[in-house]
């Protein structure tokens, strides 16, 4: 709390800036310089019943990736849960040091909880993640909530009981 203090009253000693809601020391590696690097559009479904959802994703995000500029290399699909952390194609992105921009449709994409951190990390390396929708995701604390608990049930008792535990669960907790 003292460090976030003396940050917002300009005291610290150190350079520091903004990332998120991080306070990141040093100088910002990205600035406004591009990022070099192919580009990649990342676009996920939950469940293969969803498979058609990709494809609207796919055209929504690469639209608005051209639209800013940002030339689209790559186009990388998958069906996989946020919740448990399947999400190999994703990880196999953020490893991969020639894409320089990732662009998502919106966080819950990619991660449902940590997606500043993702960020961060990125952008360290010189790297960036493209929200689209910044506001498509709701950061209304009983929806966390409720997240945490649908990710906690999920592990526990597996995907398709998780959303009516979930569901009584917020119901017992709002009354």
């Amino acid at each position: 709390m003292t460090a976030r203090r003396q940050y917002a009253a300009g005291r610290l000693p150190v350079p520091t800036y903004r990332l998120g809601w991080l306070i990141m020391v040093g100088e910002p590696l990205a600035g406004s310089a591009p990022v070099a690097g192919q580009s990649a559009v990342y676009a996920c479904v939950s469940s293969a019943d969803r498979r058609a959802e990709l494809d609207r994703q796919v055209a929504g995000v690469a639209v608005w990736a051209t639209g800013q500029g940002v030339a689209v290399d790559w186009v990388v699909t998958e069906v996989g849960s946020a919740r448990d952390g399947h999400r190999e194609k994703f990880l196999a992105l953020l490893r991969d040091p020639a894409v320089g921009t990732i662009v998502v449709e919106h966080c819950g994409r990619f991660a449902r909880f940590g997606a500043e951190y993702v960020e961060a990390a990125l952008s360290a390396q010189g790297r960036r993640l493209l929200v689209v929708d910044a506001a498509g995701v709701d950061d209304d604390l009983v929806g966390d909530v409720a997240e945490m608990v649908a990710s906690l049930c999920v592990r526990r008792y597996g995907r398709h009981v998780a959303a009516n535990r979930v569901r009584r669960a917020v119901e017992v907790a709002c009354g």
